[in-house]
Protein backbone atom coordinates (compact mmCIF):
# COMPACT_ATOMS: atom_id res chain seq x y z
CA UNK A 1 0.00 0.00 0.00
CA UNK A 2 1.14 3.44 -0.74
CA UNK A 3 1.71 5.65 2.76
CA UNK A 4 -1.17 7.89 2.93
CA UNK A 5 0.30 11.65 2.75
CA UNK A 6 0.56 13.52 5.83
CA UNK A 7 -1.87 16.31 6.19
CA UNK A 8 -1.12 19.77 5.76
CA UNK A 9 -1.80 21.84 8.81
CA UNK A 10 -1.59 19.01 11.32
CA UNK A 11 1.75 20.39 12.24
CA UNK A 12 0.94 24.14 12.66
CA UNK A 13 -2.14 23.80 14.75
CA UNK A 14 -0.62 21.23 17.33
CA UNK A 15 2.42 24.14 17.33
CA UNK A 16 -0.54 26.58 17.76
CA UNK A 17 -2.08 24.60 20.38
CA UNK A 18 0.85 24.59 22.21
CA UNK A 19 1.91 28.38 22.40
CA UNK A 20 -1.45 28.91 23.43
CA UNK A 21 -1.18 26.40 26.40
CA UNK A 22 1.89 28.16 27.24
CA UNK A 23 0.92 31.41 27.22
CA UNK A 24 -2.24 30.30 29.44
CA UNK A 25 0.19 28.87 31.63
CA UNK A 26 1.78 32.05 32.47
CA UNK A 27 -1.36 34.16 32.70
CA UNK A 28 -2.24 32.30 35.80
CA UNK A 29 1.29 32.58 36.73
CA UNK A 30 0.76 35.93 37.10
CA UNK A 31 -2.33 36.60 38.12
CA UNK A 32 -2.19 33.80 41.42
CA UNK A 33 0.55 35.85 43.17
CA UNK A 34 -1.74 39.33 42.58
CA UNK A 35 -4.62 36.87 44.18
CA UNK A 36 -2.96 35.36 46.85
CA UNK A 37 -1.09 38.50 48.01
CA UNK A 38 -1.52 39.11 51.73
CA UNK A 39 -2.39 42.92 51.50
CA UNK A 40 -4.83 42.41 49.05
CA UNK A 41 -8.50 43.01 50.76
CA UNK A 42 -10.63 39.82 51.07
CA UNK A 43 -14.32 39.64 49.76
CA UNK A 44 -15.46 38.55 53.00
CA UNK A 45 -13.95 41.27 54.67
CA UNK A 46 -15.39 43.90 52.06
CA UNK A 47 -19.17 42.69 52.75
CA UNK A 48 -18.51 42.89 56.83
CA UNK A 49 -17.46 46.89 56.40
CA UNK A 50 -19.89 47.64 53.83
CA UNK A 51 -22.82 46.19 56.10
CA UNK A 52 -20.97 48.68 58.67
CA UNK A 53 -21.76 51.51 57.05
CA UNK A 54 -25.24 52.89 56.03
CA UNK A 55 -26.27 55.47 53.88
CA UNK A 56 -27.84 58.83 55.25
CA UNK A 57 -28.73 61.81 52.79
CA UNK A 58 -25.99 63.26 54.04
CA UNK A 59 -23.50 61.05 53.23
CA UNK A 60 -22.32 57.34 53.95
CA UNK A 61 -22.20 56.82 57.65
CA UNK A 62 -19.63 54.49 58.76
CA UNK A 63 -18.97 52.60 61.83
CA UNK A 64 -15.77 54.84 62.71
CA UNK A 65 -18.48 58.24 62.04
CA UNK A 66 -21.10 56.42 64.80
CA UNK A 67 -18.06 55.31 67.25
CA UNK A 68 -16.78 58.96 66.77
CA UNK A 69 -20.60 61.01 67.24
CA UNK A 70 -20.92 58.46 70.59
CA UNK A 71 -17.62 59.51 71.77
CA UNK A 72 -17.95 63.31 71.20
CA UNK A 73 -21.42 62.78 73.88
CA UNK A 74 -19.19 60.99 76.31
CA UNK A 75 -16.40 63.33 76.16
CA UNK A 76 -18.77 66.33 77.39
CA UNK A 77 -20.67 63.83 79.90
CA UNK A 78 -17.31 64.05 82.28
CA UNK A 79 -15.61 66.91 81.20
CA UNK A 80 -17.92 69.29 81.58
CA UNK A 81 -18.21 68.41 85.36
CA UNK A 82 -14.47 68.08 85.57
CA UNK A 83 -14.71 72.32 84.54
CA UNK A 84 -17.27 72.98 87.16
CA UNK A 85 -14.72 71.38 89.76
CA UNK A 86 -12.14 73.56 88.80
CA UNK A 87 -14.18 76.65 88.86
CA UNK A 88 -15.18 75.22 92.33
CA UNK A 89 -12.04 73.96 93.77
CA UNK A 90 -9.08 75.62 91.45
CA UNK A 91 -6.13 77.31 93.38
CA UNK A 92 -5.38 79.74 90.62
CA UNK A 93 -6.71 82.03 88.26
CA UNK A 94 -5.55 79.77 85.67
CA UNK A 95 -7.36 76.47 86.29
CA UNK A 96 -10.72 78.31 87.17
CA UNK A 97 -10.63 79.45 83.59
CA UNK A 98 -9.24 76.62 82.47
CA UNK A 99 -12.45 74.61 83.75
CA UNK A 100 -14.59 77.38 82.52
CA UNK A 101 -13.46 77.10 79.07
CA UNK A 102 -14.57 73.22 79.66
CA UNK A 103 -17.67 74.04 80.60
CA UNK A 104 -18.95 76.25 78.27
CA UNK A 105 -16.81 74.33 75.72
CA UNK A 106 -18.78 71.32 75.98
CA UNK A 107 -21.96 73.34 76.97
CA UNK A 108 -21.68 74.43 72.93
CA UNK A 109 -20.75 71.04 71.43
CA UNK A 110 -22.86 68.88 73.22
CA UNK A 111 -25.70 70.61 71.81
CA UNK A 112 -23.99 70.20 68.53
CA UNK A 113 -23.43 66.88 68.72
CA UNK A 114 -26.58 65.94 70.28
CA UNK A 115 -28.07 67.58 66.77
CA UNK A 116 -26.52 65.47 64.54
CA UNK A 117 -27.40 62.48 66.80
CA UNK A 118 -30.91 62.90 66.08
CA UNK A 119 -30.20 63.47 62.21
CA UNK A 120 -28.27 60.40 62.01
CA UNK A 121 -30.48 58.25 64.05
CA UNK A 122 -27.06 57.34 66.29
CA UNK A 123 -28.13 56.40 69.91
CA UNK A 124 -26.23 58.29 72.79
CA UNK A 125 -25.17 57.51 76.19
CA UNK A 126 -26.59 59.09 79.12
CA UNK A 127 -24.04 59.34 81.50
CA UNK A 128 -19.81 59.07 81.39
CA UNK A 129 -18.00 55.45 81.22
CA UNK A 130 -16.81 53.04 84.14
CA UNK A 131 -13.17 55.11 83.26
CA UNK A 132 -14.44 58.41 83.15
CA UNK A 133 -16.52 58.37 86.29
CA UNK A 134 -12.81 57.09 88.29
CA UNK A 135 -11.05 60.13 86.86
CA UNK A 136 -13.90 62.58 88.32
CA UNK A 137 -13.60 60.47 91.43
CA UNK A 138 -10.00 60.99 91.56
CA UNK A 139 -10.40 64.66 91.12
CA UNK A 140 -13.73 65.06 93.51
CA UNK A 141 -11.27 63.30 96.27
CA UNK A 142 -7.93 65.46 95.61
CA UNK A 143 -7.56 69.14 97.16
CA UNK A 144 -5.46 72.19 96.56
CA UNK A 145 -2.42 72.46 94.21
CA UNK A 146 -2.98 68.32 94.35
CA UNK A 147 -6.20 69.11 92.71
CA UNK A 148 -4.89 71.74 89.91
CA UNK A 149 -2.40 69.02 89.15
CA UNK A 150 -4.26 66.31 88.34
CA UNK A 151 -6.63 68.23 86.99
CA UNK A 152 -4.27 69.35 84.35
CA UNK A 153 -2.76 65.90 84.09
CA UNK A 154 -5.77 64.03 83.24
CA UNK A 155 -7.59 66.13 81.39
CA UNK A 156 -4.62 66.92 78.86
CA UNK A 157 -3.60 63.97 78.85
CA UNK A 158 -7.09 62.77 77.63
CA UNK A 159 -7.90 65.78 75.52
CA UNK A 160 -4.30 64.99 73.66
CA UNK A 161 -5.89 61.59 72.95
CA UNK A 162 -8.99 62.93 71.32
CA UNK A 163 -7.12 65.45 69.31
CA UNK A 164 -5.87 62.89 67.32
CA UNK A 165 -9.07 60.75 66.73
CA UNK A 166 -10.51 64.19 65.74
CA UNK A 167 -8.09 64.76 63.52
CA UNK A 168 -8.27 60.98 61.78
CA UNK A 169 -12.17 61.11 61.79
CA UNK A 170 -12.10 64.37 59.89
CA UNK A 171 -9.72 63.17 57.36
CA UNK A 172 -11.57 60.22 56.14
CA UNK A 173 -15.37 60.48 56.85
CA UNK A 174 -17.69 60.86 53.78
CA UNK A 175 -20.35 62.61 55.91
CA UNK A 176 -21.04 66.03 55.90
CA UNK A 177 -22.79 66.34 59.66
CA UNK A 178 -19.81 64.28 61.00
CA UNK A 179 -17.48 66.53 59.10
CA UNK A 180 -19.08 69.81 60.69
CA UNK A 181 -18.80 68.06 63.87
CA UNK A 182 -14.93 67.00 63.54
CA UNK A 183 -14.33 70.81 62.66
CA UNK A 184 -16.07 71.82 66.11
CA UNK A 185 -14.81 69.22 68.23
CA UNK A 186 -11.14 70.00 66.37
CA UNK A 187 -11.33 73.80 67.39
CA UNK A 188 -13.30 72.86 71.34
CA UNK A 189 -10.16 70.39 72.07
CA UNK A 190 -7.21 72.65 70.82
CA UNK A 191 -8.50 75.92 72.85
CA UNK A 192 -9.28 73.35 76.29
CA UNK A 193 -5.28 71.94 75.15
CA UNK A 194 -4.29 75.98 74.88
CA UNK A 195 -5.74 76.47 78.14
CA UNK A 196 -4.88 73.28 80.60
CA UNK A 197 -0.78 73.92 79.08
CA UNK A 198 -1.35 77.66 80.27
CA UNK A 199 -2.06 76.33 84.24
CA UNK A 200 1.60 75.64 84.09
CA UNK A 201 0.82 72.13 86.14
CA UNK A 202 1.28 70.02 82.80
CA UNK A 203 4.54 67.60 82.72
CA UNK A 204 4.95 67.47 78.99
CA UNK A 205 7.68 65.05 79.59
CA UNK A 206 5.25 62.53 81.23
CA UNK A 207 2.59 63.50 78.93
CA UNK A 208 4.74 62.39 76.25
CA UNK A 209 5.26 59.11 77.73
CA UNK A 210 1.78 58.54 78.34
CA UNK A 211 0.85 59.82 75.25
CA UNK A 212 3.26 56.87 73.15
CA UNK A 213 1.68 54.37 75.41
CA UNK A 214 -1.81 55.06 73.67
CA UNK A 215 -3.42 51.75 74.15
CA UNK A 216 -3.36 52.06 78.08
CA UNK A 217 -5.81 54.08 79.51
CA UNK A 218 -4.87 57.42 81.51
CA UNK A 219 -4.20 55.92 84.72
CA UNK A 220 -5.62 57.19 87.94
CA UNK A 221 -2.95 58.21 90.87
CA UNK A 222 -2.11 55.00 92.64
CA UNK A 223 -2.68 56.74 96.05
CA UNK A 224 -6.14 57.62 95.44
CA UNK A 225 -8.64 54.89 96.53
CA UNK A 226 -11.45 54.68 94.21
CA UNK A 227 -14.33 52.63 96.20
CA UNK A 228 -13.67 55.99 98.63
CA UNK A 229 -13.82 58.24 96.14
CA UNK A 230 -16.82 60.94 97.53
CA UNK A 231 -19.33 61.48 94.22
CA UNK A 232 -19.29 64.73 92.25
CA UNK A 233 -21.66 67.38 93.68
CA UNK A 234 -21.99 70.39 91.88
CA UNK A 235 -21.97 73.55 93.95
CA UNK A 236 -25.30 75.34 94.70
CA UNK A 237 -26.95 77.07 91.91
CA UNK A 238 -23.92 76.34 89.56
CA UNK A 239 -25.07 73.30 87.61
CA UNK A 240 -24.62 72.48 84.03
CA UNK A 241 -25.84 69.23 83.84
CA UNK A 242 -26.16 68.53 80.01
CA UNK A 243 -28.90 67.27 78.92
CA UNK A 244 -30.12 63.84 78.15
CA UNK A 245 -29.47 62.70 74.58
CA UNK A 246 -32.30 62.25 72.03
CA UNK A 247 -35.15 59.69 73.25
CA UNK A 248 -35.36 57.89 70.14
CA UNK A 249 -33.91 58.17 66.62
CA UNK A 250 -36.46 58.58 63.65
CA UNK A 251 -37.79 55.58 62.16
CA UNK A 252 -35.54 53.57 60.04
CA UNK A 253 -32.31 55.90 60.25
CA UNK A 254 -31.11 53.69 63.53
CA UNK A 255 -27.70 52.42 62.80
CA UNK A 256 -27.02 48.76 62.62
Amino acid sequence: MRPRPPIKGRGIFSGTGLVVVALAATLVALLVPLWTYPGRQDPASANVLSAQTVTTPYGPLSAQDRDFVTKVRLAGLWELPAGQLAQRKGTSAAVRTAGRHLVDGHTSLDAHVRTVATQLGVPLPNEPNAQQKQWLDTLDAAEGQDFDRQFAAILRLAHGRVFSLVAQVRAGTQNSLVRDLADDANATVLDHIKVLEATGYVDFAALAEDLAASASPVPAPQEVDPNAAVPVVPSPGESYSLPPAAASPPPGTTSP
